[in-house]
């Protein structure tokens, strides 16, 4: 399926057909010159003039309906009465942007006459429009510029990926192999409220579904897999071909292979695992899971569905899937220095988030009583990001996004046999870790060093979820505040 992001253009017959067939001109000028700022995997497709209430009608339910449309954007050239938009916008299904523009960037003072300023009327109809678009309670972002300019073309593309992010959470469907681990409240939640909500599909697969799909694997794609291993990454010399524990490498290669089969074929984008409830498997999947989030699934451990759709969703918000990885608060260093978290987690920690070459190794787990996995292990590279948490907070869902700076280990770690990341949360970690819990966050997160603030918060807001935002302006009493106001505005604004 392609993406596609429709152009709308607002007018009315009143002008006539001169005007009008300039209308059409330049809005084309001004579709190709944002699509030219487009960075996300979408295309912008220019749509003719609206006119009429009709007309406007149609364009947005086929919007709602088309496959491929994943969004809007509208742009009121001349003046359009904005009761001609109410019966399209009630309909409406889409994300959407409202673009106040206009096709020249400089106002031509010397030749400025009354047909000029027909023509060029969009700061009188976009103000009409986003009237209408206030009254209705229409969500939708405003970028104001021209569209030749380098910060609406950014604002533009991070409301692209976004609408890429909202189509992957409409669509997602998520395996889930066991429950969650007991006792565990955070990584629990109120699946149909998730569906309702966020349009995923929460599924729950047995764990013998995959001991027996890891069954019928043979030695001989499993073996082929591991010379791929041995091609793409630093394998420990006692895991590869002939080394003492190379039947453990084939081992996480038939994983790997029974895991992905399954995925394809149910159409499943994301997963979770629980090392409380592995059956009869030999190992906890590890580099299977780095593997797959690689390749832009989405993980969480001990059955935490919420953050693994999460990855999958800020993954298609990513290019290419890159620099986003499933991740945990593990521990902290409080000093001497600046404050940092060092975060990890049993084995799935995804290498997009990685300049280096990763290594795969195998070492004792120490929990789940099974044998030593293999994983890959890894720093993060240095790099300004942010970590996210999905919450369900019982009456609502909130996504909390912390914003750190992804930073060298302050001493080597030569025997933490993970792959980890090493932060410095924004405003402090005093500040943040404080915010963060008063929100009720996760200490499992999805780690970015791609996807934009911008881009999560226009997300959230198609979505219609709560965020709240830990930055470098946070400060104790304002957010705990932000958090009442949050709470009942949310209340207010419930259904019935």
């Amino acid at each position: 399926m392609s993406k596609e992001i429709w152009f709308l253009t607002g007018s009315q017959n009143l002008y006539g057909p001169e005007t009008l067939e300039q209308v059409a001109e330049q809005s084309k000028v001004v579709a190709q010159q944002l699509e030219a700022g487009i960075t996300a995997d979408v295309k912008l497709v220019w749509k003719p003039t609206l006119k009429t209430n009709e007309e406007i009608r149609a364009a947005l339910s086929d919007a709602s309906t088309s496959a491929d449309c994943i969004a809007v954007i509208t742009w009121m050239h001349t003046f359009s009465p904005a009761k001609m938009w109410i019966n399209g916008l009630e309909i409406l299904t889409k994300p959407l942007l409202h673009l106040h523009t206009q096709a020249g960037q400089s106002l031509p003072w010397a030749t400025i006459d009354m047909d000029f300023m027909n023509l060029n009327q969009a700061a009188h109809g976009d103000r009409e429009y986003a009237h209408i678009l206030t009254r209705m309670s229409v969500a939708r972002k405003i970028v104001v510029g021209h569209p030749s300019q380098s910060d609406v073309q950014s604002q533009v593309d991070s409301f692209a990926y976004a609408a890429i992010g909202l189509h992957t959470s409409r669509n997602l469907k998520l395996a889930r192999f066991g429950d969650n681990m007991r006792y565990v409240a955070v990584t629990d939640g109120d699946k149909v409220s998730a569906q309702i909500a966020l349009g995923m599909s929460i599924e729950q697969l047995g764990v013998n579904t995959l001991v027996d799909r890891v069954e019928r694997v043979s030695e001989t794609e499993a073996e082929a897999l591991t010379k791929t291993y041995e091609e793409l990454y630093d394998v420990s010399p006692e895991l590869r071909a002939g080394g003492d524990r190379h039947d453990s490498l084939v081992y996480g290669a038939k994983l790997e292979i029974a895991l992905r089969s399954i995925l394809e074929e149910g159409d499943y984008h994301a997963f979770t695992s629980n090392f409380e409830d592995l059956g009869t498997l030999r190992q906890l999947p590890g580099l299977a899971v780095q593997r797959l989030m690689a390749d832009g699934y989405g993980f969480g451990g001990e059955g935490d569905w919420k953050t693994s759709a999460m990855v999958a969703i800020i993954k298609s918000m990513a290019k290419g899937g890159r620099g986003v990885s499933f991740m945990e608060d593990y521990t902290y260093h409080f000093g001497p220095g600046t404050p940092k978290v060092l975060g990890a987690h049993m084995l799935e920690v995804c290498p997009t988030i990685t300049d280096q070459k990763p290594k795969i190794e195998i070492h004792p787990l120490g929990i789940g009583g099974k044998e030593d996995p293999v994983r890959m292990v890894f720093t993060a590279s240095p790099a300004a990001g942010r970590v996210v948490s999905l919450v369900d907070i019982g009456e609502r869902f909130r996504i909390i996004t912390n914003e750190v700076e992804v930073v060298e280990p302050t001493e080597d770690l030569p025997k933490l046999p993970v792959a980890r990341a090493v932060w410095e949360p924004k405003p402090s970690l005093a500040v943040s870790a404080e915010s963060w819990m008063l929100a009720g966050g996760s200490h499992h997160t999805v780690l970015t060093t791609s996807v934009s603030l911008e881009t999560l918060d226009d997300f959230a807001r198609m979505v219609n979820v709560e965020h709240v935002v830990i930055d470098s302006d946070t400060t104790p009493r304002s957010f705990r505040k932000e958090l009442q106001y949050s709470a009942a505005y949310h209340r207010l604004a419930a259904r019935l």
